[in-house]
């Protein structure tokens, strides 16, 4: 009787004479009514126009009766969708092309057969059209920096629209952002203007830091007479290594002044 259940009369004398012609040409017949539903795969079973037991069928063998039963068979296999590069207009006014990948699975084949027309068409189109209207609402530095949390907010806009259709949203992943050449160009110079910035700080603080050595050192060698001559020798070694044919004699500054002064007394 659940089995029936709304068929009325005339499906039930149908039904007795399909049961009937199935008797009449067995064995025959029978190749007929036995389907095959792999494991990956249900069938959604149709008789008289009704959906048979509000449940799908498989896998395995299932019988199918002549002239009032139809069947479809669902695919339940996760499916890897591409989403087709989108033209967006970020928060920020910046075009930008983004594509992406939707993984998803059918978990419901009954809703999928009896919700919409073409559960797969279905599925990419708002895919798209979550894509945009999520990008939409972040600015370009989010979209570059933030492509996960943008995936699962994507993930779960899709995922909240499609269970009515028996779909369950797996993955989603931004694949590729594109931006015009104009904007590459201005934010590779933002960026090595950055670096710049950078590299003259720390080479200003790296002049700052050696200024600081040599005073204290200058402050070590005032006090000890003997230590600039021994340094004058280190630097003589220093250079003598270097296979140089030139070789630099520092003389203090005080040997020209005593020197002049000896001219004048003389």
């Amino acid at each position: 009787a659940d089995r029936q259940e709304g068929i009325g009369v005339c499906g039930w004398i149908l039904v007795s004479l399909s049961f009937l012609l199935v008797l009449i040409t067995f064995p025959i017949s029978i190749w007929a009514c036995i389907k095959v539903v792999r494991e990956y795969e249900r069938a959604v079973v149709f008789r008289l126009g009704r959906i048979l037991s509000k449940k799908a069928k498989g896998p395995g063998m299932i019988l199918v009766l002549p002239c009032t039963d139809t069947f479809i068979k669902v695919d339940l296999r996760t499916v890897a969708c591409k989403i087709p590069p989108q033209e967006i207009l970020t928060r920020d006014a910046v075009t930008a092309q983004v594509d992406g990948v939707v993984h998803y699975r059918i978990h419901s084949a009954v809703r999928a057969v009896a919700n919409v027309t073409d559960v797969h068409s279905a599925t990419l189109l708002l895919a798209q059209t979550a894509l945009r209207n999520v990008l939409g609402t972040q600015s370009l530095a989010q979209l570059l920096a933030g492509r996960e949390e943008i995936a699962r907010s994507i993930q779960a806009t899709l995922d909240s629209a499609t269970e009515q259709w028996g779909v369950k949203v797996a993955r989603v992943e931004i694949k590729d952002i594109r931006i015009p050449m104009a904007m590459q160009r201005a934010m590779a110079a933002e960026a090595e203007a950055a670096q710049e910035k950078k590299a003259k700080v720390v080479a200003a603080e790296g002049e700052m830091n050696a200024s600081k050595a040599l005073q204290r050192a200058s402050m070590v060698l005032a006090e000890s007479p003997a230590g600039l001559p021994l340094r004058y020798l280190q630097t003589l070694t220093a250079v003598a290594a270097q296979n140089n044919s030139t070789i630099v004699f520092p003389l203090p500054m005080n040997m020209f002044g005593s020197l002049g002064q000896k001219r004048t007394g003389g």
